[in-house]
Formats: C-alpha cells, sequence, structure tokens
C-alpha cells in the first residue's frame, strides 16, 4: 500500500473557494473515480493550506486514478468555474509514503 500526503498552498484570500470546490464537488469526484482520500486537514494556525492523504494499491494505480481525474468532464468544468475569479490554488506538494513495519497501531 502506497499513501500520499498533498499538501496545497492556497493563494491569499482564495480560502474559502478551495473548501468549497472540495466540499462541493471535488471529494465527490474523487469518490466516484475510486480515489480513497484517508483524511483531510486544514492549518491548525490558520495559514492557507489544505493537507490530506490518499492511498492506493500501487504507484501505477496512483497515474491511472489522477490521469482520469484530469481527464474527468465534470472536475474540468469545476475547475474552470471555481476559478472564474482567479487561480485557487498556488502549490501543490506530493510526499509518497509507505507504513512502517516496526510501527504497531494502539487500536
Amino acid at each position: 500500500m502506497i499513501y500520499e500526503l498533498r499538501i496545497y498552498t492556497i493563494l491569499p484570500g482564495r480560502i474559502d473557494a478551495i473548501r468549497k470546490r472540495f466540499s462541493d464537488h471535488t471529494l465527490g469526484i474523487f469518490a466516484r473515480l475510486g480515489m480513497q482520500v484517508c483524511d483531510f486537514w486544514e492549518d491548525l494556525e490558520e495559514h492557507p493550506k489544505l493537507y490530506y492523504t490518499m492511498n492506493y494499491e500501487s504507484m501505477e494505480e496512483r497515474t491511472r486514478q489522477w490521469e482520469a481525474f484530469s481527464q474527468d468532464e465534470e472536475w474540468n468544468e469545476v475547475k474552470q468555474k471555481s476559478e472564474l475569479d482567479g487561480k485557487i490554488v498556488e502549490r501543490v506538494e506530493q510526499i509518497f509514503m509507505k507504513k512502517a513495519d516496526y510501527f504497531k497501531s494502539p487500536t
């Protein structure tokens, strides 16, 4: 299993736009395409950042899912409409991780 941490730095004044885009559209599109979000966070100190993790069986599956997402008609329409007032995301960082064999979850 591969985990991806995605960190979105949002342009000034656009945090509400990204919140709305994720809550109203993006998370539903991910689900429809079989893309699994593990968890989702906002910055505690209110920096304009979002963080979320996704999991995949392999890097090949990840590549297929993101290609399907980038070509999805609904996503492209949502993105275009949500950016009528300007771009929302300044940058996206991606960190790929795997579980550490030596860590056992306390649950």
